[in-house]
């Protein structure tokens, strides 16, 4: 190994005294200074030669300019950038060098860039490698065919494809720029990102090697397993499995689908944030939850959307429409230890379907035997008929209406005329449906009715009774028959013996304007 500064030895003089006449005559030229050494830029250093085995000064054939070609083992430096190769081609007087084979650059002890070819102009401290590139950042692996490397501003870019390893993830796309002192990569053109728990691609996106965090700038997609995620706009912090994602997006965990204006997930702990037109979409049970806000955690599975809120239990004829001020769910045990969800919707209930429509406070749903329990003033309207009491349990099959009971003051409303209704009331009332029809209504414990007869079109008669047990029967939301059981007592009456306004049974009441007549009219206060 010899030095540069020794290799002006006794092996060089006599070749150096050879071509020093004719150097001097070429350094003492005018052309030979302003087509070579103005180049240099005033205030940046010249790149130093370290080390070499060989060299030799020579002329450049084709452009005339001055060049050292070194041989075996060469270093060079400019400032902190430090440069090896087999061989080189420098040019002092524009301070640039062409470098071939095993080509190592470095920078501070952190950035290192290995090729088969380098340029490197020391005056605008850029250099471009060639030929099975990588690039090696701490903990992130670039390769890559060619770079194009910034040293001042410490940027890397490439545009023929390239590879990046960093953590778990490996990252491809074929046009990238790397901002070394943001840690900061930007990727455009067939980017993906390969995780063994995922594989995300887009069109475009950035990533941080430092956070391992993935920046969403216009379409995206991430899939694995466990999760599909869609967006447009938003990050996914890869480490912490975090996201916030915007425009369009959508996360599928396989148990649900969580749609809305901005969603936030965090993966490890199964929790997730959604605002503005959100849904979660359950496809298993089919149901559909919307709102404008909402939180969700998958394990035990719970939920809560307010804001709008509306839930939809989807069939094939005839779905259900739920909106309260908040609706939310719960995972509970039976005691055979199987879990089921409860839900609950608080405040301003209203329930439309084309057969059915209700009203009240408060209420629940188990999907253990799929019935809906209403509390608080609750009304239900089943095509002519309106039905109340002080509580309500709506018995559910195969996502239609089995039977209903009203629990304490039950009634029945149907109305005859502008003045007339016919009424039934007792303790508590059990309704039959069927085909979510109600067909029968027993009454069970203080039955009292008030029921016009009619002829055509023509009222008739109307009677009072009373009885302990009432069985009636609808058909097409008319009633048709009335049996009274146990000691029935009553009276008919021609219609104008009595005034239709005073005909009313006590606790009588008539809340058509509160039905939804469409489903448009559950969020009408």
């Amino acid at each position: 190994m010899v030095e540069i500064t020794s290799l002006i030895s006794e092996y060089f003089i006599p070749r150096f005294k050879r071509i020093l006449l004719f150097a001097g005559i070429l350094l003492c030229s005018p052309a030979f200074f302003s087509q070579d050494l103005l180049k240099q830029k005033p205030g940046k250093k010249m790149i130093e030669i370290l080390h070499a085995d060989d060299g030799f000064d020579e002329i450049e054939k084709h452009t005339g300019k001055r060049l050292t070609r070194l041989l075996g083992n060469v270093s060079m430096k400019q400032e902190n950038i430090f440069m090896t190769c087999d061989s080189a081609w420098f040019y002092p007087g524009i301070n640039q060098v062409k470098a071939y084979s095993r080509i190592h650059m470095y920078q501070a002890d952190t950035l290192h860039l290995y090729g088969d070819y380098l340029f490197y102009d020391g005056a605008s401290e850029t250099a471009s490698v060639d030929g099975n590139v990588e690039l090696i950042d701490k903990e992130t692996h670039l390769f890559t065919q060619s770079v194009k490397y910034d040293v001042a501003n410490k940027i890397a870019r490439y545009n023929t494809g390239g590879r990046i390893t960093n953590s778990d993830n490996t990252l491809t796309s074929i046009i990238g720029i790397y901002y070394v002192s943001q840690n900061l990569f930007h990727f455009k053109d067939s980017v993906n990102i390969v995780n063994p728990d995922y594989v995300m691609t887009a069109d475009t996106m950035d990533y941080n090697t430092k956070t391992e965090t993935a920046f969403f700038t216009g379409p995206s997609e991430m899939e694995g397993d466990s999760i599909y995620l869609y967006c447009e706009k938003g990050w996914y912090d890869t480490k912490n499995d975090i996201s916030r994602i915007w425009k369009n997006a959508v996360i599928d965990n396989r148990q649900q689908v969580i749609r809305g204006d901005s969603l936030y997930y965090d993966g490890l702990k199964g929790y997730g944030l959604a605002f503005r037109n959100t849904s979660i979409t359950d496809t298993t049970n089919n149901i559909i939850v919307k709102g404008d806000y909402a939180w969700y955690y998958k394990s035990p599975e719970r939920f809560m959307v307010t804001d709008k809120a509306l839930f939809i239990q989807v069939a094939d004829e005839d779905s259900l429409f739920l909106h309260a001020d908040t609706i939310s769910a719960v995972t509970r045990s039976d005691s055979a230890m199987k879990d089921y969800r409860l839900m609950r919707a608080f405040h301003g209930c209203r329930i439309y379907s084309k057969d059915i429509q209700a009203k009240c406070d408060s209420l629940s749903y188990s999907f253990r035997d799929s019935v809906i329990r209403m509390y608080i003033a609750p009304v239900i309207w089943s095509e002519e008929n309106q039905l109340v009491s002080d509580s309500i349990a709506l018995f559910t099959k195969n996502r239609q209406a089995d039977r209903m009971e009203l629990y304490s003051s039950a009634f029945v409303t149907s109305q005859v005329d502008d003045l007339r209704f016919n009424q039934i009331k007792g303790r508590s009332l059990t309704g039959f449906f069927k085909d979510n029809e109600l067909y029968k209504i027993n009454v069970e414990g203080n039955g009292e009715t008030v029921y016009y007869l009619i002829d055509g079109d023509e009222i008739v008669g109307v009677n009072q009774a009373k009885c302990a047990r009432i069985e009636i029967f609808v058909e097409a939301g008319k009633i048709t028959e009335i049996n009274e059981y146990q000691n029935p007592e009553g009276v008919i009456d021609p219609p104008s013996k009595v005034n239709p306004e005073t005909l009313r049974l006590e606790g009588f009441s008539w809340f058509d304007l509160l039905r939804p007549k469409k489903m448009t009219d559950i969020f009408r206060k």
